[in-house]
Formats: C-alpha cells, structure tokens, sequence
C-alpha cells in the first residue's frame, strides 16, 4: 500500500513590493536564512528595510542588528529618508541594535549571546544582520567559524523567525562560503556593463523548496526603496483568450483595403522606413482612428517630446487630447527595457489603452543588454498585449535611404503581423514616396508598390507605380 503523504503549502513572507514577490515564487520562505549578497551600494540594506517594515508589527516585531562594516546611526539616518520608513514603528515594532562593542570585545561568542537574548526579548519575525560577512574577521579559523554557523543556525531555527544575512560578497566568496550552505535562499545583487551603461541586476541563486523566476531581474533603486522589474519571458497564453472580431482601420485612407480590410485586433504591425518618410504621421493616423471609434490610445515617445509630438499633430489640423490621446515620453540614454515595459503594460492596464504606438523599436533594442534578450522580451511584450486585446503599431527606422536591403537584425519582423515598408525612389527630378504591404499575417493583401504622399491633411495614398518606376 503506497503511503500518502500530505503536504502543506509553505508560509511566505512578502517584502511590500509585488513584483519582487512573484520572482521569490509568492515571497521569502518563512522561518528561512536568506543571504543577500552583493558588493556596496547594490542595494542589500535597503531591501533588507523593506522587509523590515512591510512586515513588523508589534505582536511580530523585526530587529536590525548591525555589526561593524554598517553603522547603526547611518542605517537609522538614511533610512528615515525612504517613504515606507515609519518612525512610529521604531522601538514598538522595529527595533535597533548595534553588535559592534560585543564583538570587539567578546568575539562571536558575545555575538551569539547578544542575539539570544534579542530573540528572548523580543520574540522577531524578521531579523537583519548587517553585515554577517563582516563576522568571519572574528574567528581564528575556519573550523570556528562553522562552529559558531552551527550554533547560531540552531538558536534561530528554535523559533520561528525569517533571517537576513547581509554581505558584501563575491561571486567567487558565493561559491565558497559555508554561510552560503546554511542559507536557504541566496539573493545575488550585482550589475551588468553594457558599453557605456549600467544595469542593476537581482539573480536568484537558490530558493530551497520553492519555485522562483530565474535569471536577472532588472532593478532601480530610489527613496521608495528597491524597483525590481521581473524578467518578461512569457511561453504563451496559458489560457485561451477572446479577441474582438472587427478590424482596427490604419487611419489612412485606402490603406484599410490594401491590409485586408486594417490591422487584426490585439495584433502588432510594424512601419519600417528611413527618416522623414512618414512613420511617426502614419502612427499618428492609426491613434486617430482610435479615437473616432472611442478607443483610448497612448503614444510611447523616445525620438519626440510631448511638445514636438504635439506640434507635428497640429501642422495636420490634430488635437492629442489627454485621455483620448495619452503621452508618455522617455529619453533613450538611461533607458532600462524592463522598467519600460512595465510601466507601459501598467499604463494599458489602468487606463484602459486599446491602441499602443512605440517610436521607436530601435531606441528599445538599443538599450536592451543584447539581441537575443531584446526578442525574448519584444515577444513577451507583444503577446501580453494581446491578451489584453490591445493593437501595437510600432515604428522602425531603416538606415538606407533608397531600397533598404534588409529591414534589421533584430528579429522582430517575425513577431509583426503586418509589415509596411516607406521608402524613396528616384524620380526624373524629384524623390517620390512609395508604400509597400511586405506582411499581413491570416490576409489577403495588396502587393503593389504604390506612390503615396505627404499634405496638409497627413498621408495620401496614390496608384502603384508602373513598370518604368526604378524601385531600387
């Protein structure tokens, strides 16, 4: 007869912050050692504060310890400048000490009593020790040292209590370090270089019996405390979804016929062109559309401001009317693709965003930390969208002016179900516009090179170039 044994599922402990909770599989493990590691300025005491506070009460207090490497008046000063610190929690349910006088003059030994007698006194849920690295300094040897991990293992696991274990640790120290196979879960805090810029970087190491989001987790850090955007890597729809069965009209006249009668709902298209050829004025045309249908659209700038996008719709007689038309504008220099992602899905989510504009993708792959990457998330983006029945029109720019040879080599193009190249040609003694319909996924559609220009009124679509028309 085969025993069943019943499981349980295992206590969390929530750090206040959603995103850093779904990547923990729902949270920290309860009644766990947690080691955070990173080197200085990563990040590691403000974390540790947010699980502090999100958690204290004063029936399950928490209690930050210091050693030596961080002193309590500067966590204690800095941390009253973070808006989730509450000084009315300090000494009832948040309680400070400072281990440093033990240690220089009773070695661990005097730590180990030190943290007995808080864990008497105060009975924590959570419990900060900043730094612990800074610990192995009073041991003779290594064996001590295990000895002393030992015993202080055994006096938290005598009560139920969630440790944090802060340290300014390398990844070869990671590797060898045996607080790290005490630990039940390893947090990584560190930074990636790309070129001339920085990314800060959260990677779970080990999160013993739970589930948990792996690879690096893009994050920022401010008064708010840590920001962590969760790595988008989507594998699908895990459940079918229900779009709309109308066709999202371009907003240019006769182009709705050229693409099979407009864009599928909840799908993506992609206008690639060299500069001034009309992308952002046909991105324009689309969120119009949008609006005489009572569609809310948002424009995701990063090649024009608020104030230029607003003066290129004006030239065409168009009004970008906040809460019609929405305008969210980010410089493409610090620009984390993680962090943008996020905010924009948040944004369609709230407001109720049906058409999405992004000019341009290239400003996105830009500051992605490489190709590969770029299309994971471009593609988890993308299908996130489209569950929730949202239309992307994205602009690409293309660096040759005349017969673009390739679009990118980015690979989004597969990810685009409709593709629309703006180009020049050569004329006898001026540069014409031509239109081109490369892609239009599940329809019939037009495959003609059409001439197309520029008025008062935006684009105007003309007759397909005859067979004299060079269209290099």
């Amino acid at each position: 007869m085969t025993e069943v044994v019943e499981t349980y599922p295992v206590a969390r402990v929530g750090s206040g912050h959603p995103r850093i909770d779904e990547v923990f599989g729902g949270g920290l493990p309860a009644n766990s050692v947690t080691v955070l590691a990173g080197l200085p300025g990563s990040g590691k005491t403000l974390l540790a504060q947010q699980y502090v506070f999100a958690n204290a009460t004063e029936h399950s207090p928490a209690v930050y310890l210091t050693t030596v490497s961080e002193p309590l008046d500067k966590v204690i000063r800095y941390g009253q400048e973070l808006t989730f610190f509450d000084i009315d929690l300090v000494n009832s349910a948040v309680f400070y000490a400072d281990a440093g006088a033990v240690l220089s003059a009773d070695g661990l030994p005097g730590f180990l009593k030190t943290v007995t007698g808080l864990l008497a006194a105060h009975t924590p849920g959570v419990l900060v020790i900043d730094s612990f690295k800074a610990l192995r300094s009073y041991a003779t040897d290594e064996g001590e040292f295990r000895r002393f991990l030992n015993d202080l293992s055994s006096r938290l696991a005598a009560q139920p209590v969630t440790s944090l274990w802060l340290g300014e640790y390398t990844d070869a120290e990671i590797g060898e370090s045996a607080e790290f196979a005490v630990a039940d879960a390893i947090i990584r805090l560190g930074t990636n270089v790309m070129a001339e810029r920085r990314m800060r970087v959260l990677t779970v190491l080990k999160l013993r019996g739970s589930g948990f989001l792996s690879g690096q987790h893009a994050y920022r850090l401010s008064n708010r405390g840590l920001d962590l955007f969760p790595r988008l890597a989507d594998g699908g729809a895990e459940t079918p979804y229900q779009l709309d069965g109308h066709r999202v009209s371009t907003g240019i006249p006769n182009l709705d016929d050229l693409v099979g009668g407009g864009y599928h709902p909840g799908g993506s298209a992609l206008v690639a062109g060299p500069p001034g050829v009309g992308k952002t004025i046909a991105a324009l045309h689309f969120l119009r559309a949008g609006t005489e249908r009572g569609e809310r659209g948002l424009f995701a700038a990063m090649q024009e401001n608020p104030v230029q996008l607003a003066r290129t719709a004006a030239g065409f007689g168009w009004t970008l009317r906040p809460g019609e038309v929405d305008v969210v504008h980010h410089v493409p220099v610090d620009l984390y693709v993680d962090e943008w992602m996020y905010e924009i899905l948040d944004r369609v989510q709230r407001d109720g965003i049906r058409r999405l504009v992004i000019d341009s993708l290239g400003d996105l792959q830009n500051a992605a930390p490489d190709t590969r990457r770029f299309q994971e998330m471009f593609y988890s983006f993308v299908q996130r969208c489209s569950r929730l029945g949202v239309t992307v029109l994205m602009t690409l720019e293309v660096p040759d002016l005349f017969g673009p040879a390739r679009l990118s080599d980015n690979g989004v193009t597969h990810l685009s179900d409709n593709v629309v190249l703006l180009q020049y040609l050569r004329g006898d003694s001026r540069i014409k516009k031509a239109i081109t319909i490369l892609k239009a996924r599940a329809s019939r559609h037009d495959l003609s090179v059409r001439e197309y220009s520029i008025t008062d009124t935006g684009i105007t679509l003309g007759d397909a170039f005859g067979a004299e028309q060079d269209l290099r």
